[in-house]
């Protein structure tokens, strides 16, 4: 079963680890997932704070460890007997923040993938077709989690 994803994080530099604040998932048969996570405003750059946390509804921060059992409770309900696979765009940043959620990489739930497949590498493989726009709010983890399946099966032809 695919999964498609997104995080908004907080990046502080090469001594403090990268720090979710929400979180989008969207399987393929159309279930949804998203949780905005219990961060430090305070450790947001400009940018987060002018492009991101506009969209957050921040009366429904949970913290992380919440967040990873919903989150493996999703995954585990709708996978059905298939192999859960996460796809993201420019992916690095998010799957480091999102395998965080349960520990260190080693940590994720048995039979999940240690990757997440990129949709930005399969455009690049493709010749770099142009994407669909995104019609919905950027920088919202949900929204963004929608673009990336709709982009994903634009250039898979699906």
């Amino acid at each position: 079963m695919r999964y498609f994803l997104d995080t908004e994080f907080c990046e502080s530099g090469p001594y403090k680890p990268i720090q979710l604040i929400s979180i989008g998932l969207v399987c393929e048969n159309g279930d949804e997932f998203y949780r905005v996570a219990d961060f430090d405003e305070d450790a947001c750059n400009d940018w987060v704070k002018a492009n991101v946390l506009p969209h957050l509804e921040i009366s429904m921060r949970s913290p992380l460890s919440a967040i990873a059992l919903e989150l493996q409770q999703f995954v585990e309900r709708t996978r059905g007997e298939d192999k859960p696979e996460f796809w993201g765009y420019y992916a690095d940043y998010d799957w480091v923040v999102f395998c965080q959620m349960f520990g260190a990489m080693v940590d994720l739930p048995k039979g999940w993938p240690m990757y997440c497949r990129d949709i930005k590498q399969l455009c690049d493989s493709l010749g770099n077709p142009t994407l669909p726009k995104q019609e919905s709010t950027e920088h919202n983890a949900l929204c963004d989690a929608r673009w990336n399946k709709q982009a994903y099966h634009f250039l898979s032809k699906e």
